[in-house]
């Protein structure tokens, strides 16, 4: 996702496929051979190849060139934060993408150009390329569920264990929209819903959440926060193991009960049967970090609260980014209908259903 905060106007860059290219080679002193668009919220990606060596028959190596918002690059020690700690998982064993360093030895570069409005400028980074296949577009398995809500609490242990960088304090982003913590927020938001049901379910979940889980949020164990572990952004080769781990722009503290409140969102979004969908991926979650009483209490709200908060943002951030809209309303076309469906099954429904499927394991 990306920040969603109170922006001033569009700030998503605007970049060409050959000024990309330009790009890479100006700042990078790579020469491209194939730039490909990716699609993004509101950062905008590349894939990018370059040859090895002097000539094409010793193949290419594979890249995504990470031009990320205006808004964001204003602040560089997050984005450094986010990018060591990639650096920090790929050491430790994790699928995450690395970046190539600039042709002054760094790993990032404001940058000016494209065709947005104003004069911006954009924080520029180019990651390794990781293979493999969305998890969206794969019938993820029981077991690709476990999976990946293990790796969501080994994930985030590990950050918050042993990730340590000075920029790490950056990562306290205070009304950052999209940490669980600040679903209260969506409220400045819901006018981009008109009014009809679907705002309604929304204010419902919102009023539930301030009466049940902000008294409470001081109880759960905090932690460092992925914060995105949406179906897009975590990569299967085939089977049931993961390779690769993607967009870290969501990064934040928070608590461990969010991340496996987020994973089970989303993943609720493309399944068959998105109910039985919680017990698996808590299942693989609780395997290495047992959630308490309390923080599994909140986790009905906290689904429906990252629900609300993926529906809201995508319907008001289509507002500024009407091109785009096709990519921001991925979650709507299935996510409406599971929030009602959520709210009318009721909590105590839901979580038999969860707690008992992650029981069996």
């Amino acid at each position: 996702m990306a920040s969603g905060d109170n922006r001033q106007g569009p700030s998503k860059p605007a970049f060409g496929e050959e000024e990309a290219a330009e790009l890479v080679h100006r700042v990078f002193g790579l020469r491209v051979t194939r730039v490909q668009p990716l699609p993004s919220y509101d950062d905008q990606n590349f894939h990018v190849s370059v040859p090895r060596g002097s000539g094409e028959a010793e193949g290419a190596d594979e890249y995504v060139l990470k031009i990320t918002n205006s808004e964001d690059s204003r602040e560089p020690d997050l984005i450094e934060a986010q990018t060591r700690a990639m650096v920090f998982l790929s050491a430790e064993g994790f699928p995450a993408a690395t970046p190539h360093l600039t042709k002054d030895g760094n790993i990032m570069s404001l940058e000016a150009g494209g065709s947005a409005p104003g004069n911006k400028k954009y924080m520029v980074r180019l990651l390794t390329y990781l293979p493999g296949i969305p998890v969206a577009k794969i019938a993820a398995t029981t077991q690709v569920l476990y999976e990946i809500g293990k790796l969501a609490a080994s994930l985030d242990k590990a950050l918050t264990e042993k990730f340590h960088h000075p920029s790490i304090k950056s990562l306290h982003r205070g009304p950052f929209i999209w940490n669980l913590a600040n679903v209260p927020l969506l409220d400045q938001y819901v006018c981009a819903l008109g009014q009809d049901k679907h705002r309604e379910a929304v204010e419902r979940v919102i009023q539930h959440f301030k009466e049940k889980v902000t008294p409470n949020l001081s109880s759960f164990r905090a932690c460092i926060n992925h914060g995105d572990l949406n179906d897009h952004n975590v990569l299967a080769p085939g089977g049931f193991r993961l390779s690769g781990v993607l967009d870290f722009s969501d990064m934040s503290y928070g608590c461990y009960v969010f991340e496996a409140a987020i994973a089970i969102a989303y993943l609720m979004i493309e399944s068959a049967e998105p109910l039985r969908v919680g017990g698996h991926v808590l299942a693989g979650f609780e395997s290495i970090v047992p959630l308490r009483p309390e923080e599994r209490a909140a986790l009905f709200p906290l689904v429906c609260g990252r629900l609300c908060q993926s529906l809201v943002m995508a319907a008001h951030t289509a507002r500024l980014y009407p091109d785009n809209e096709e990519y921001l309303m991925i979650t709507a076309r299935t996510g409406w209908r599971h929030l009602l469906a959520l709210s009318e099954l009721g909590q105590e429904a839901a979580e038999q259903t969860w707690f008992e499927t992650a029981r069996a394991y």
